[in-house]
């Protein structure tokens, strides 16, 4: 058995223990079962879930999801249309966000897929400086998918502006 302050307080009965536990006004609490013997912790458990339960929220506080954005071209899109397209795309990446471009292609459009490759390799030049392709285009039944994630951005390391120290030791 495990004492509130952390201190192992040696091995019990079971009513002992709780009897123990009852008189500093805590709860026993079973936190290895499979131990042999069992090992228990005096703890107050309602403070201890609220504790668990606030660490969790932090975490998930913390955390970031990045969705997938999808915009649908045509693969014959004029240029103002396809600058406009290409603008949304950057909100996308420069909010951390995935996008997946899709080239649509209705009846004779689909014998010409090289058409649809055209404007994708168009659109990744003009997202090169933010993005990166993620995923290459491929052909998905009647259409051409391609997923662009942002550019990973470098942090400046640590070591620069500290002198490194060096011994110059001369037998």
């Amino acid at each position: 058995m495990i004492g509130a302050d952390g201190a192992q307080l040696g091995i019990f009965l079971h009513q002992d223990a709780l009897r123990k536990a009852e008189d500093e006004g805590f709860d026993l609490v079973e936190v290895a079962p499979n131990a042999d013997p069992p090992v228990c912790r005096i703890m107050d458990y309602g403070k201890y879930k609220y504790q668990k339960q606030k660490r969790e929220h932090e975490a998930r506080k913390k955390q970031t999801y990045i969705q997938l954005k999808e915009v649908k071209v045509r693969p014959k899109i004029k240029d103002h249309d396809l600058e406009i397209k290409v603008r949304h795309i950057r909100r996308f990446l420069e909010a951390g966000n995935k996008a997946k471009v899709t080239v649509i292609f209705r009846w004779r459009e689909l014998s010409h897929p090289e058409m649809g490759r055209a404007v994708l390799d168009r659109i990744k030049e003009m997202i090169a400086d933010i993005g990166h392709v993620e995923s290459d285009p491929k052909m998905e039944t009647r259409s051409m998918v391609m997923i662009l994630a942002p550019q990973v951005k470098k942090e400046k390391s640590k070591s620069k502006g500290k002198k490194e120290k060096t011994d110059d030791k001369t037998s």
